[in-house]
C-alpha cells in the first residue's frame, strides 16, 4: 500500500475506532509510574554507618519513595507492587567511580615499545586512541560504560580522554535510555598545559593535541578553552596542572567555571601544582602524590576535595603487565622495586589524609585493559585495595558512595539509600563492613528502578 493510500485509509476509519486508539494511548501515557518493593536481609547507611535489619526499600517512578522495616513499608504499599526479595543480601546505594576515563582502554604494548619512548606505558596506546575514530571510541566507550554499570557503579565522572565529546555525546545517550550505563558526569576535553603527548611530528602534531586537549598558555586562552568545553554542555572542568602553569591562569579558568556553577578538578601530583590548585581554589585535587600536612590543612580549612587514586598501588600494574606482555627480569625486578616505593607513599597518604580530617573521595583513574576482567570488575579491584592501604573498610564505601556524592554536588541525587534520592541501589551477598571485598562481587544492580542484574533469589 502507498504512502498515499495509507493515509487515505486512516482518515476513513470509524469515529468510533479513531476515538479508541487516541483514549488507548491517553491511558498509556497516563498510566501510574511503576512500584517497586526491594526487600534484603541487611541495609547499610554509609553515612552514618548504622544497619538496618530487615530492610525494604519502596521506588515509585525512579526514586526511592520509603525505607524502613519491611512490616512498615509493606503496609504502607499500593496493592499490586512488584516485589524483589533479595534474601539475606546487604544493600548498598549505587556505587560511585569519581575519576574515571571510559573512552580509553589501554593495552599495555611491548617491552621494547616501552622503553623506546617517553611515557612508554602510557602515550603509544593514547596516540592509538586519539587518531583513531571518535565513533570507535565511542561505541568501545559504551561497552565499558555498561560493564561499570553492571558492577555495580551507577555514576560515574569522567575526567578527560574521551576526544571532543565523546563523554559528553555518551552521556546523553545513556540518559536518553539509547544505550545502558552508569549517569555520567563529563568533563570534555582536558586543559593542560605541557605533557602526556611529546615528540609528535610537527606536521600533525597541533590537529592531534587538539582531539585530546585544549591548551593554556596564558589567562585569555585559559579562559577561552573553559568556554569551548561549555559549549558542549560538560558536568565539570578537569585541568592537569603541572609546575609551569600559572597561579593566575588557573584562577580563570576556576572563576570562568564558577561563574557558570561547574566544579573544577585539579589533577595535580607534586607539591608545587597542589598548591596552585589550592590557591586558585578547585573544588577537588585528584591524585595529590606530593600533598603536604600543611597542604591538608588548607584543603580541610577551604572545603577542597581531595580525591584518591590508588591505581597502582597493590602491584596492580605489574599484574597488568604480567598478564599482558613478556617482562625481562631487568624490567620485573625494576617493577618490583616501583611497587615497593608505591605502597610505601600510598600507605602514608592514606594515614594522613585520615588523620586530616579533610574531605576525600576516591576514583578508580581506571583507563588499563586488565586482561581476565571486566573494566567493573577492574574497577571495583582499585577501591579494595584502599582497605589494604589501611582505610577502615566503613571509610571506603563512603569514599565511592556518599563522600562520592558531596564531592560531585550531587548529594541529593545519589549516594544514599534516602527518601526522594534516584533509586540506585546494590546488593551483595555477604557485610562489606566484614570483607570489603564483597564490593568486587555485586550480585544486584537497579538503576533508576529499573533492575540491571539480580544474581540473587528474588520473586
Amino acid at each position: 500500500m502507498s504512502l498515499f493510500n495509507r493515509r487515505r485509509w486512516f482518515f476513513r476509519l470509524p469515529t468510533v475506532v479513531l476515538l479508541t486508539l487516541l483514549t488507548t494511548a491517553q491511558i498509556a501515557a497516563q498510566s501510574p509510574p511503576t512500584v517497586t518493593l526491594v526487600k534484603a536481609g541487611r541495609l547499610l547507611d554509609p553515612r552514618t554507618g548504622n544497619i538496618l535489619s530487615p530492610a525494604a526499600v519502596l521506588i515509585e517512578g525512579g526514586r526511592i519513595k520509603a525505607v524502613g522495616p519491611p512490616s512498615r513499608i509493606q503496609t504502607d504499599a499500593p496493592g499490586g507492587v512488584k516485589t524483589i526479595d533479595l534474601g539475606s543480601a546487604t544493600l548498598m546505594p549505587g556505587l560511585i567511580d569519581s575519576h574515571t576515563h571510559l573512552l580509553l582502554n589501554v593495552i599495555i604494548p611491548p617491552e621494547a615499545e616501552i622503553n623506546s619512548r617517553y611515557n612508554g606505558l602510557f602515550a603509544p596506546d593514547l596516540l592509538l586512541s586519539i587518531v583513531e575514530s571518535p565513533a570507535k571510541r565511542v561505541l568501545m566507550g559504551a561497552q565499558l560504560a555498561r560493564e561499570d554499570l553492571e558492577s555495580g557503579f551507577t555514576t560515574v565522572r569522567n575526567l578527560g580522554h574521551s576526544g571532543i565529546d565523546g563523554d559528553t555525546a555518551l552521556r546523553d545517550a545513556i540518559n536518553a535510555g539509547r544505550v545502558a550505563g552508569p549517569r555520567i558526569l563529563a568533563s570534555g576535553r582536558k586543559l593542560f598545559k605541557d605533557g602526556y603527548v611529546q615528540n609528535l611530528n610537527p606536521a600533525l602534531a597541533d590537529a592531534i593535541v587538539q582531539q585530546e586537549f585544549l591548551s593554556v598558555n596564558d589567562t585569555e586562552q585559559a579562559r577561552r578553552a573553559v568556554h569551548a568545553n561549555f559549549f558542549y554542555n560538560v558536568d565539570v572542568i578537569k585541568v592537569a596542572i603541572g609546575d609551569d602553569i600559572s597561579l593566575a591562569e588557573m584562577k580563570a579558568i576556576v572563576e570562568e567555571a564558577h561563574r557558570q556553577q561547574i566544579k573544577v578538578a585539579a589533577h595535580a601530583a607534586t607539591t608545587y601544582s597542589i598548591q596552585t590548585a589550592i590557591d586558585a581554589g578547585a573544588d577537588s585535587i585528584e591524585h595529590g602524590n606530593e600533598v603536604t600536612d600543611d597542604q591538608l590543612k588548607q584543603m580541610r580549612e577551604k572545603g577542597i576535595f581531595f580525591d584518591l587514586t590508588p591505581t597502582f598501588y597493590g602491584n596492580r600494574l605489574t599484574k597488568i603487565l604480567e598478564a599482558s606482555i613478556v617482562m625481562s627480569p631487568a624490567f620485573r625486578a625494576r617493577r618490583a622495586t616501583s611497587d615497593e616505593r608505591n605502597r610505601q607513599r600510598y600507605e602514608s597518604l592514606v594515614q594522613r589524609v585520615l588523620k586530616s580530617g579533610v574531605k576525600f573521595a576516591a576514583g578508580s583513574d581506571m583507563c588499563w585493559f586488565y586482561p581476565g576482567k571486566t573494566r567493573g570488575e577492574a574497577t571495583a579491584n582499585v577501591f579494595t585495595s584502599l582497605r589494604d592501604a589501611g582505610m577502615p573498610p566503613l571509610e571506603v564505601i563512603r569514599a565511592i558512595t556518599t563522600n562520592a556524592a558531596d564531592m560531585l554536588g550531587w548529594q541529593d541525587r545519589v549516594g544514599e539509600i534516602e527518601v526522594g534520592k534516584f533509586a540506585d541501589l546494590v546488593a551483595v551477598s555477604g557485610d562489606p563492613l566484614a570483607d570489603i571485598t564483597e564490593i568486587e562481587r555485586v550480585r544486584f544492580v537497579m538503576k533508576d528502578g529499573q533492575v540491571v542484574r539480580n544474581d540473587l533469589t528474588s520473586r
